[in-house]
């Protein structure tokens, strides 16, 4: 047997020689009127012996036996179309080659090739229907499915899923009427989103709804899953549009939905040309590599094809795992991975005269809020303040082009340690910025972001899956948000436009509600408030029931991407880094207790409201405003422990966004 040929395949090929055959006879039956008289009837079988071995060679070159019947599709049927063509070609060639007529009628040339490609591709696409359905399980084994869209990624799914035995597409859903009542792969488009309850309802066995629009906007998503929740089914969706036109997933790769999915923002348009030429051929070196946000910046730096990317963390699990992902998924980057604190000043400058980074993202930080309020404070400092000094020390030390830190919206009149540190850690970066210094200084202001380390989401998934309640600090409290993407492709944005010493603020949307995010998160985990509850807890120590993406007395000036803005902060003294690094070394070698440090801060951030502290202790000259709730919502502290109230409705989805 030659290699490569199995019985299958000559069972196929034995099968197009019978058909090929049969073709033959059929078209002088039809020819003739269903009737073959007997000088033709000798024609028929002296023209067989030659004509079917002739179309048997010309179907093995053309490769109709390289495919799967199970898997038939359309470039099979038009490979079995060429093909029988060419043979058709090439047998009207053998009789007009004939020295004698042969009394084939000439109309046999037209009606065996049209009867040959039917039957040929009638046979394949049986066999597949025939095989799937035979692998379907029992209607009570499989999970019935509603599309939702009925687009070209949701035709490609029914037909993706149609091979998947514990699936049974139902219907599809398009609010596209001209799609109403037509039909995709045998499977019916049964009305518009809003007509998914209804069809639930008589078809009890469906158990999950699928969002087949990647192309779509969030808002039309978010539509399309309410709409799906609403009828009590589990909501998945498919890969993102991005992913998809990649080639990394395909449609059938199912997830649950995720709360960016819903909560999600137009794409971020980046000036790409300016990026390839500020990053391209460039060594890059990122801080806090192994975090959500260092991790993401590594990704979008990798994009753009940099001479070398140094991935910088001061946690091995985290460094291991990130210079893992960069050897399987984007082996082109040349990576270094240095376990480094950024505390550590020779350790830094050790690591920057080897590489020679010409462009710094800094992004290591502490940022959990009430980690670093309670027992933890002179880490905070330590960490946020003295290691970016650091870092921008040896930044300059090597002569690098742009160091870019990457700072929080907490910095804004900020109520807690970690908002004060990175609001100091500006206040250097700006001391910094010299005229006549090679290194440009960019800081970039952000909210909270979806998916990030310590974010509340994976908390809430937690608590639902353990049957609740969900804990929520307090009723009213939002945030800003957006996901690590499009944080981190803005921060590369502002790092390119920034001309030095600016402070970049990032347009977050509109502020989210907590509370919302939690009933939206029950709700697509199919159950409803009554069963997982809610529980108010109050805020923790440090906490605002309201981020500011701008301090009160701030102005902002446009710039021409449309979702940065440039701050103009408060400008700080001149011997602010003299009396910064008396104090850091200090805090180093006996550090003091924390209301001390908070004090300490409030004297070199004076818009820093320290909570818990008493006036008279206040440092003179302060600029301290009391942290109070927005009016008419009350003290958040009589929030604890107060269980959520009946379900509201129209409770638009929100997201309890990460620390940046």
């Amino acid at each position: 047997m030659p290699f490569g040929v199995g019985p299958r395949t000559l069972v196929a090929f034995g099968h197009d020689v019978v058909v090929a055959a049969l073709a033959w006879c059929l078209a002088f039956w039809l020819r003739l009127n269903l009737e073959v008289p007997e000088p033709y009837f000798s024609a028929m079988l002296e023209s067989l012996a030659w004509v079917v071995p002739l179309q048997a060679v010309v179907f093995w070159t053309f490769g109709l036996y390289r495919g799967i019947w199970r898997y038939a599709s359309v470039s099979d049927l038009l490979r079995i179309a060429v093909a029988v063509s060419a043979a058709g070609a090439l047998v009207a060639l053998g009789l007009a080659l004939q020295p004698q007529p042969t009394g084939v009628p000439r109309s046999v040339l037209l009606i065996d090739p049209l009867l040959l490609a039917v039957m040929m591709g009638a046979s394949r696409l049986l066999y597949r229907a025939w095989r799937e359905r035979r692998g379907q399980l029992p209607l009570g084994e499989s999970r019935g499915v509603f599309v939702l869209g009925a687009g070209d990624a949701g035709a490609r799914l029914v037909g993706e899923l149609a091979a998947a035995p514990q699936w049974r597409v139902a219907g599809l859903f398009d609010d596209n009427g001209g799609k109403h009542g037509r039909s995709i792969h045998g499977v019916k488009v049964l009305g518009g989103l809003d007509r998914i309850a209804r069809a639930r309802e008589s078809l009890p066995w469906v158990t999950h709804a699928v969002i087949a629009m990647p192309g779509s906007g969030h808002a039309a998503r978010r539509r399309a899953a309410e709409r799906a929740a609403d009828a009590g089914l589990r909501v998945l969706t498919v890969p993102s549009f991005d992913d998809l036109a990649s080639g990394r997933v395909t449609v059938s790769q199912l997830r649950d939905v995720e709360l960016d999915d819903l909560l999600g923002r137009d794409p971020v348009v980046l000036d790409d040309a300016g990026l390839n030429g500020w990053i391209r051929g460039r060594t890059v070196l990122v801080t806090g590599a192994g975090g959500s946000i260092g991790s993401e910046l590594c990704r979008q730096v990798a994009r753009f094809a940099p001479a070398r990317l140094v991935m910088l963390d001061a946690s091995e699990y985290a460094l291991y795992t990130i210079e893992q992902e960069f050897a399987r998924e984007h082996p082109q980057v040349a990576i270094t991975a240095i376990a480094a604190d950024v505390r550590s000043a020779p350790r830094l400058a050790q690591v920057f005269a080897k590489w020679q980074p010409q462009v710094v993202l800094h992004a290591a930080a502490y940022k959990h809020v009430p980690l670093m309020e309670t027992d933890n404070c002179a880490e905070a400092v330590l960490n946020n303040v003295a290691g970016t000094l650091a870092t921008a020390r040896a930044a300059i030390a090597s002569g690098a082009d742009k160091f870019v830190l990457v700072s929080t919206d907490k910095a804004v009149n900020p109520t807690n340690v970690m908002g004060a540190t990175k609001r100091l850690a500006e206040m250097a970066c700006e001391r910094l910025q010299e005229p006549a210094r090679t290194t440009r200084f960019v800081m970039v202001r952000f909210g909270n972001v979806l998916g990030s380390t310590g974010s509340v989401i994976p908390r809430f998934r937690e608590q639902i899956a353990a049957g609740g309640p969900v804990t929520v600090t307090d009723p009213n409290i939002t945030r800003y948000f957006m996901s690590i993407p499009e944080a981190a492709q803005l921060v590369l944005q502002a790092g390119l436009m920034g001309r030095g010493g600016e402070i970049f603020v990032l347009d977050m949307g509109e502020p989210v509600r907590i509370a919302d995010l939690a009933r939206e998160m029950i709700r697509l985990s199919g159950f409803g408030t009554e069963e997982i509850r809610i529980v108010y807890t109050g805020l923790r120590p440090g906490e605002k029931l309201y981020e500011e993406p701008l301090a009160d007395d701030e102005q902002t000036l446009g710039t021409p991407h449309p979702k940065l803005r440039i701050a103009k902060a408060r400008a700080s003294g001149d011997d602010v880094l003299s009396a910064l690094d008396r104090w850091l070394a200090t805090l180093a070698n006996d550090p003091p207790e924390d209301d001390a440090i908070k004090r300490e801060l409030a004297r070199f951030v004076p818009e820093y409201q320290p909570q818990g502290l008493d006036e008279a202790a206040s440092p003179p000259g302060s600029a301290h405003r009391r942290a109070v709730d927005a009016p008419g919502t009350g003290s958040s502290t009589q929030a604890a422990d107060r269980v959520e109230p009946a379900p509201q409705s129209g409770a638009s989805p929100s997201a309890q966004p990460d620390r940046p």
